[in-house]
C-alpha cells in the first residue's frame, strides 16, 4: 500500500514535468537505466515527496522498468496481436500477499483457454477471472467481454480439497455453491405463501419493521435472487472467506441489474451491496482495480443520499433516528480514504481519515454502557445498535430497545392472528367442498377475503367446465390467430382471451397494458388483483416509500422437515431450501451490526502510513 502511494505521487510529478522515463537519457538503447540521470531525478524528487533519496530511487526505477516493459508489450501487440494481461493472483497462504503475474494471449480466444492455462500453471482446479467487477464468461472470447491489452484481471480460486476437509461448512467449491444458492432461492422465489407455511417455507419481502410489501410477482422473483446472493455473500464475509464471498456478491450485482422495479431507487439494498463488494476488494488486496472500486463507492454514496436524504432527514422520518446507519457511512468514508491514499493524495486522505476517526469514536460503544444494558437482559447486538441509535445515551438506548422488542412482539402476535384467521378461512372453504390446496391458493390471491376466495373457486370451476365442454381449445382458434398476427405469443393470447370472455379488443388492450406478458396475479379473476382497494387481512400492503430498505423474512423458523421421501430423508429441493435459509439473518438490522474490528485495524494502518510522512508536498 505504501509503495502504491509513493509511485502514485512520483507519477504525478513526472506527468506534470513531462518526464518520459522510457526515453533517453533515463533509459539507454539497451533498455538499461541511465544511472546518473536517474540519480539526479531521485535527488530532485525526494524532498518533494518527503522520502529518503534511496526509497525514491527504487520507486523511480520500478516506474521506469514498468514503462519500458509496457512499451515493448504495446509494440508486440501492434505487430502480432498478442496482448499481455496483468493478473492479480490468489494469496500465497492465509497471511501471504496477493501475487502478481502476466499472461500473453490473443484476445480473440475463448476465456476457457486462458482459464486452462492459468489453472495448469498454478495447479488450481476451480478459478474465475474478474474484470472490473464482472466475471468473464468461459465460452466467450476475451475481446467481446471488454478485455484489452494490459487489462488488470483478478483471479479467484475455488475451495480446494484441503480447505474442504478442514472447514465443514465449506463442503463444495465456489461454482457448486453459486449454483446451489441460485437454485435454492429460485425455488423460494416461486413460492408465494399460498401453501401452508408450516409445510412449505417461503420468503416475504418486508420493510425494516417486518411489514410485508406488495411487489409484482416478476419483480419479487428477481429481488429474491439478488438479495439471496447478497445475504450468502455477507455470510461468507463474516467468516472472512472473501474469495467465495466476492463471487456471490458479484452474482447479486448481476441479479440486481435485472430488477426493473422503482423500489430499488428508494431503498438502500443496492448501495449496501456496492459497499460490500469494495470491502471484499480491500480484504483481497485487489484495490489495484481502482476504477471499479471508485465507481462502486460513488454508486453507494449516491444510493445512500437518495434513500436516506442529503442530511438523512428521510431516514429520521422513517425510523426516528439515524445512528445505526452511520456504520455504513463509516465504512464508505474509510474506503474512500484508502483510495485517496493509494492514489497518492495524502492531504485528501488525511481530511477523510479525520472524519472517519470522529465517526468511529461516536459509533464505538462504551464498554461500561454495553455491560449495563446487557445486565438488564438485552443482547450484545441490541445494546450496540441501541447505543448507536441514541448517540450513546444509556437511558434512551434502554427505552429504544424495549420499544423495538415490543414492536416485534406485536408483529409476531399479528402474524399468529393472521395465521389463525387464515386456517379458519381454509377450513370454511374446505367444508364447501374444495380441496385444502385450492382453498389456500384462492385465499392467497383474494388477499384473505373468504367471500372473494369462494368466488374465485366458483369461477375457476365454471371455467374448467367450459374448457372441458369446448375440448382442448377453450377459445376460438380464429380469435387466437388475430392476436398472434399482432405479435403476441400463443399462451399469452389464449390466457388473455379467457380472461376477457373471448373479447379480442379487450384481450389486445390487456396484453398491451402488460407488455404481452400476463403475471400470475392477472390470471386470477379481476376482483383478486393485488391492487384491490379493499382491506386485506392476509397481507397488508405497505408503500415502498415507508421503508429505508427491504429485507427478506423467512415465514417458517427452523429447518424444513416435511415433503420427505419414503426413507424419511428431505427431498433435494428441501435440502437446497434449508441450505439457503441458513444464510438469511434472523435480525432485520443484521447488516448494520458491524463490530468495527476490521475498520479499527484499517484506521490504524492508514494512520501509521500517513503520520510517518511529512504534511508538506513541496
Amino acid at each position: 500500500m505504501a509503495e502504491q502511494n509513493t509511485e502514485a505521487k512520483l507519477k504525478t510529478l513526472l506527468k506534470q514535468q513531462k518526464v518520459q522515463l522510457w526515453n533517453r537519457p533515463y533509459t539507454a538503447d539497451d533498455e538499461q537505466p541511465g544511472q546518473e540521470h536517474m540519480q539526479e531525478l531521485a535527488l530532485r524528487y525526494a524532498p518533494l515527496v518527503g522520502l529518503p533519496v534511496e526509497e525514491v530511487g527504487v520507486a523511480l526505477e520500478t516506474i521506469r522498468a514498468q514503462a519500458v516493459k509496457r512499451g515493448n508489450r504495446n509494440r508486440v501487440f501492434r505487430e502480432t496481436g498478442v496482448a499481455t494481461l496483468e493478473l492479480l493472483l490468489p494469496r500465497d497462504g492465509n497471511q501471504g500477499k496477493r501475487l502478481r503475474s502476466s499472461l500473453e494471449t490473443r484476445l480473440d480466444v475463448a476465456v476457457q483457454q486462458v482459464l486452462d492455462r492459468i489453472g495448469e500453471q498454478l495447479g488450481y482446479r476451480h478459478i474465475k477471472l474478474i474484470l472490473n467487477g464482472r466475471t468473464l464468461t468461459a465460452d466467450r472470447p476475451l475481446d467481446q467481454q471488454g478485455v484489452k491489452n494490459h487489462s488488470k484481471i483478478m483471479v479467484l480460486k475455488g475451495s480446494d480439497a484441503e480447505l474442504l476437509a478442514r472447514e465443514e461448512e465449506e463442503r463444495r467449491n465456489q461454482s457448486e455453491s453459486l449454483q446451489r444458492t441460485q437454485k435454492g432461492f429460485q425455488i423460494l422465489s416461486e413460492r408465494d405463501g399460498s401453501e401452508d407455511p408450516d409445510s412449505s417455507p417461503y420468503l416475504e419481502i418486508a420493510d425494516q419493521k417486518g411489514n410485508p410489501l406488495r411487489i409484482p410477482h416478476t419483480e419479487k422473483k428477481a429481488l429474491i435472487l439478488a438479495m439471496g446472493f447478497h445475504e450468502k455473500g455477507r455470510s461468507l464475509m463474516k467468516r472472512r472467506q472473501y474469495d467465495n464471498a466476492l463471487s456471490h456478491l458479484l452474482q447479486a450485482d448481476q441479479q440486481f441489474s435485472q430488477c426493473g422495479s422503482a423500489l430499488l431507487s428508494s431503498v438502500d439494498n443496492y448501495a449496501v451491496l456496492q459497499l460490500d463488494v469494495v470491502w471484499c476488494y480491500r480484504s483481497l488486496e485487489a484495490l489495484s482495480c481502482l476504477e471499479d472500486s471508485r465507481t462502486r463507492l460513488q454508486r453507494a454514496e449516491e444510493g445512500f443520499l437518495q434513500c436516506y436524504g442529503e442530511h438523512q432527514q428521510r431516514l429520521l422520518m422513517i425510523k426516528g433516528n439515524t445512528g445505526r446507519e452511520d456504520a455504513l457511512f463509516l465504512r464508505l468514508y474509510l474506503l474512500q480514504t484508502l483510495l485517496s491514499y493509494i492514489e497518492g493524495n495524502d492531504s485528501q486522505a488525511r481530511l477523510q481519515l479525520s472524519k472517519v476517526e470522529t465517526l468511529y469514536g461516536r459509533l464505538c460503544p462504551d464498554s461500561e454502557k454495553m455491560s449495563q444494558l446487557m445486565a438488564l437482559g438485552f443482547t450484545e447486538r441490541e445494546a450496540r445498535l441501541g447505543l448507536r441509535a441514541c448517540q450513546g445515551d444509556l437511558q434512551e438506548a434502554a427505552m429504544h430497545i424495549s420499544n423495538r422488542r415490543q414492536e416485534r412482539q406485536e408483529l409476531t402476535q399479528r402474524e399468529r392472528q393472521k395465521k389463525r384467521t387464515r386456517m379458519e378461512a381454509i377450513s370454511t372453504l374446505m367444508e364447501l367442498g374444495f380441496s385444502r390446496r385450492e382453498a389456500a391458493a384462492a385465499l392467497h390471491h383474494a388477499g384473505g377475503d373468504v367471500d372473494k376466495a369462494y368466488h374465485i373457486l366458483l369461477d375457476s370451476s365454471q371455467a374448467a367446465q367450459t374448457s372441458s365442454s369446448l375440448g382442448d381449445g377453450a377459445v376460438a382458434p380464429e380469435m387466437v390467430e388475430q392476436l398472434l398476427y399482432l405479435g403476441f405469443d400463443q399462451a399469452s393470447a389464449e390466457a388473455a382471451l379467457q380472461l376477457t370472455d373471448g373479447d379480442v379488443q379487450s384481450a389486445t388492450q390487456l396484453l398491451l397494458d402488460n407488455q404481452g406478458v400476463l403475471s400470475p396475479e392477472l390470471l386470477s379473476p379481476p376482483s383478486t388483483s393485488s391492487t384491490s382497494s379493499s382491506p386485506s387481512s392476509e397481507e397488508p400492503s405497505t408503500s415502498s416509500s415507508a421503508s429505508a430498505g427491504v429485507r427478506m423474512e423467512r415465514k417458517k423458523r427452523g429447518r424444513e422437515r416435511e415433503n420427505q421421501d419414503r426413507q424419511g430423508k428431505p427431498t433435494e429441493d428441501n435440502e437446497l431450501v434449508n441450505e439457503v435459509l441458513e444464510d438469511i439473518p434472523r435480525h432485520e438490522e443484521d447488516y448494520l451490526d458491524l463490530t468495527l474490528e476490521e475498520e479499527s485495524e484499517l484506521i490504524s494502518t492508514l494512520k501509521t502510513y500517513l503520520e510517518r510522512r511529512p504534511t508538506h508536498t513541496g
